[in-house]
């Protein structure tokens, strides 16, 4: 089973990354060395260069013996050299590795555990879901995880993420009626919701997405807390994406 990410909430039915965050973080990334460590000077598998010294030089005395030149003056290094590379050499291998490992966790995606059933049926409680961190252009339909905003009081443990489904961009209409959501007064189509299931909503009147906003709703319409309690979602909130259910493997998919 893949590591746990953080976790992301959504209140009642919030997500987890893979590092536990509300929307079920997002996790978290691992480095690879690579080295068959066959090599028997402790060299790391890295052939080692040798010089070689020059010939001795010697005056003979007609005794068949001579003053010895800087015989061996050349030579290779000795077992406590190449033992102390062979530990540099590492040391260097696994900070690349930690920050490599740090740079796309922090950057580019992270993986989160899902703890709740607000995005039920998509998401179910236990999923490992990947985030992709440059995700680009939001769309309605999308799922994101975000941090939660300060207005969000669902009751619960507090989480630092959530995850939902953004079905209002900045300047549109929100709207539900009829157990049915209407954007800009369309009815909205969603695919992705269960067939039969009907919209809860608590909103008493429309809502139009300030600029830089957007309004977010779990797949459980009735056990989720989401914009329709707590407003829209801030852009520089958003943490990224998620493409990717990791596990487990009967519910592997992209997005």
């Amino acid at each position: 089973m893949p590591s746990t990410g953080p976790t992301v909430g959504g209140g009642p039915g919030t997500a987890v990354p893979g590092d536990a965050v509300g929307v079920s973080q997002p996790g978290r990334t691992a480095g690879r060395e690579a080295g068959d460590g066959s090599s028997g000077d402790g060299s790391g598998g890295q052939p080692s260069l040798g010089t070689r010294g020059e010939p001795a030089s010697g005056t003979g005395d007609g005794t068949g013996e001579g003053t010895g030149g800087d015989q061996g003056a050349g030579g290779g290094a000795g077992p406590g050299h190449r033992s102390y590379r062979w530990i540099v050499e590492w040391i260097v291998v696994i900070v690349v590795a930690i920050g490599v490992a740090f740079g796309v966790r922090t950057f580019v995606a992270q993986t989160y555990y899902v703890p709740s059933t607000s995005m039920w049926p998509t998401l179910k409680a236990g999923d490992r879901i990947v985030v992709n961190k440059l995700y680009g252009t939001i769309h309605v339909g999308d799922i994101i995880v975000f941090k939660t905003p300060p207005a969000e009081d669902c009751g619960g443990p507090p989480v630092p993420d959530l995850v939902k489904r953004v079905v209002g961009l900045p300047g549109q209409t929100v709207s539900a009626h009829g157990g049915q959501v209407y954007i800009t007064g369309k009815l909205l189509k969603e695919p992705w919701l269960p067939k039969g299931n009907q919209t809860y909503t608590t909103m008493s009147k429309p809502f139009t997405v300030p600029k830089g906003d957007y309004f977010v709703m779990g797949d459980n319409r009735v056990n989720s807390c989401d914009s329709r309690m707590w407003g829209p979602v801030k852009g520089s909130y958003i943490v990224g994406k998620v493409f990717l259910i990791l596990w487990p493997p009967s519910q592997f998919r992209y997005f």
